[in-house]
């Protein structure tokens, strides 16, 4: 196997949510079209999600969620998720994301020991979604805008009817150093704690362990290290002590495409990236995501993207 190429490390993506001191940061994304509207994924920080309203699915570790009306859902970490959008109308959807070491406290009592660690050792779980009627929704919206408002976003009355932090940019993350802010968004967040535990909403670990799941985030990480080289279903199924007709049926209901399609999408992402970072040529960019077939690599970058590579080089140059 060749050696991952030395500027794909350096173009690798490693997300920080929020600060190294602070690790939280709230999100906007923007719907405009029907679609793959965040890709699966999953990641070390619980993240709380709020639909003011749209038509989304919502996938998290094997389930589908429909989502049509006002609502929060909690992501724990390490779930894989995804959201699709059910319309080609214009909607919103926010995120607060942040890590579960920011809630601890020195002291020794029982909110730390009952609640704050168990969520740190991952024994408790957030609950999966809290629509808009149930009794404890308001109190998770308020301290929810006033988390939006800690990271100094305006809110309008307007957006959505629901007083929901309005950003200055669209589909992107804000984070904050700012003393103050960071207690208002510690105070928040343990409003939201305390709220949960009010209603005795928080799960068991023990109750939401699939293995089915983990198989597939370890599929999702060796292809993501390997795409640059040949992958062959039999080397997924290996990866998992799966036979390769059972992986690719479970691979296929997780994800909504199967391993090869997966395979070609992820390699054509890290195409795109490439033609827009560096002045490789085409049969280089080609070679470096893993196609060995010029013509192949052509078919399937025409497929997902409409265009050639060299013209949607052209086009990214111009913006």
């Amino acid at each position: 196997m060749k050696q991952q190429p030395a500027v794909l490390k350096e173009l690798k993506e490693v997300r920080l949510h929020g600060t190294k001191s602070f690790p939280c940061a709230i999100y906007r994304t923007h719907s405009v079209k029907k679609g793959v509207f965040v890709k699966h994924h999953w990641h070390d920080e619980i993240e709380i999600l709020y639909f003011s309203e749209g038509e989304f699915r919502l996938e998290v570790n094997m389930e589908s969620f429909p989502i049509q009306s006002e609502c929060f859902y909690f992501i724990n970490p390490g779930e894989l998720h995804s959201i699709i959008t059910e319309s080609s109308k214009s909607y919103w959807e926010d995120a607060i994301v942040f890590s579960p070491n920011i809630l601890g406290f020195d002291s020794g009592d029982e909110a730390q020991i009952r609640l704050i660690k168990p969520i740190q050792n991952g024994k408790l779980l957030f609950p999966r979604c809290i629509a808009s009627q149930h009794p404890a929704f308001l109190m998770l919206r308020n301290a929810f805008v006033d988390i939006m408002r800690a990271f100094g976003q305006r809110t309008e009355e307007s957006f959505a009817g629901q007083g929901i932090a309005q950003p200055y940019l669209e589909d992107s993350s804000l984070v904050t150093d700012n003393l103050t802010s960071q207690l208002y968004v510690k105070s928040s967040l343990m409003y939201i704690l305390a709220t949960l535990s009010a209603y005795g909403l928080f799960i068991p670990t023990e109750k939401n362990f699939d293995r089915r799941v983990e198989s597939i985030k370890t599929a999702l990480t060796f292809i993501r290290e390997n795409y640059y080289n040949k992958i062959y279903i039999s080397d997924l199924a290996d990866q998992v002590n799966l036979n390769e007709q059972y992986f690719c049926r479970l691979f296929k209901k997780a994800i909504g495409h199967s391993p090869i399609e997966y395979i070609n999408e992820y390699r054509i992402r890290q195409a795109k990236r490439l033609l827009e970072e560096t002045d490789l040529q085409v049969t280089e960019v080609c070679l470096e995501c893993g196609f060995n077939n010029l013509g192949n690599f052509l078919q399937e970058f025409r497929k997902h993207t409409g265009t050639t590579p060299l013209q949607y080089r052209k086009h990214m140059e111009s913006l």
